[in-house]
């Protein structure tokens, strides 16, 4: 990661203070008393590592991006765009942190800073999923710009990072799907509940929703009268998440009306349960 120096080589930057003025509360320029095509790349680069260090990181992105646009040929306009990457993140303003981000790797992609930026571009979405009501968008490209970190930089001290975070945000779109199907449970839509755990049995079975999935299914089918099919669920359960509490409740629905969890039918249950027993999933 990026490191933000301190120490002498601020005092530059701080006398520049009774030239240059500080950008406004809100993030924006104020206005110069002296312009800054009178500054050099270097000063101006020094000015953003000076706002950065009081954790004025609108304001340091914004030094940082005024490097690119005056000095684009400096031996600063590299480093500068990184670290305008990195300061807009700090800030939360992602939209422009992936910009940055995105313009490094076009322009430097073999760089050493290129994997951090790389990085970077998948944390700017990564970090707007809080919750599982926004939009799924977010979590795709998440999902493709922390692949692109671990597949073509595995190497890198980004990787690890990057493969957790992607763990975390496919649970993130199982959570999404468990939410919906829920819904349509709870009012009797089955069929359309069904679907829904459906597509976390077979595409995020990986994740920390399959248990569950696995019990709505049986709640579902019972409610359809699709006795096979709830079965066949109750033994999936038994096989792979005896020890969790979707089992115990499956159980109790199941053998409250004389059922087994057993595989019975030929549907796409059992085949999930079958590769489930030679302990491959789909």
């Amino acid at each position: 990661m990026i490191g933000i120096k301190t120490g002498a080589k601020f005092i530059g930057a701080a006398l520049l203070m009774a030239t240059l003025s500080a950008c406004g509360g809100d993030g924006g320029a104020a206005e110069q008393t002296v312009p800054l095509e009178s500054y050099t790349p270097q000063q101006i680069f020094e000015r953003g590592e000076f706002e950065l260090a009081r954790n004025r990181t609108k304001d340091a992105g914004y030094y940082f991006s005024e490097i690119e646009r005056l000095y684009p040929y400096s031996e600063f306009a590299k480093q500068a765009l990184i670290m305008q990457a990195f300061a807009n993140h700090q800030a939360k303003n992602y939209e422009e942190s992936r910009s940055a981000a995105q313009r490094y790797i076009d322009f430097y992609p073999t760089d050493e800073d290129a994997a951090y930026a790389q990085y970077l571009l998948a944390l700017s979405y990564y970090d707007q999923i809080d919750e599982v009501g926004r939009d799924q968008g977010l979590t795709y490209q998440a999902l493709q710009s922390l692949r692109t970190v671990i597949e073509v930089y595995p190497e890198s001290e980004y990787a690890n990072s990057a493969l957790l975070k992607f763990d975390l945000a496919f649970d993130h779109l199982a959570g999404k799907e468990m939410e919906v199907g829920r819904y349509y449970l709870r009012r009797g839509h089955y069929t359309s509940a069904i679907n829904r755990f459906r597509v976390v049995v077979e595409d995020f079975q990986t994740t920390s929703h399959t248990a569950e999935a696995l019990h709505r299914l049986v709640e579902a089918y019972l409610s359809l009268g699709l006795l096979d099919e709830a079965q066949t669920a109750g033994a999936i359960l038994g096989h792979n998440y005896q020890s969790t509490e979707w089992y115990e409740d499956s159980y109790r629905l199941l053998t409250a009306q004389g059922l087994k969890l057993k595989d019975r039918g030929n549907n796409w249950l059992s085949q999930v349960y079958r590769q489930s027993i030679k302990g491959r999933w789909l």
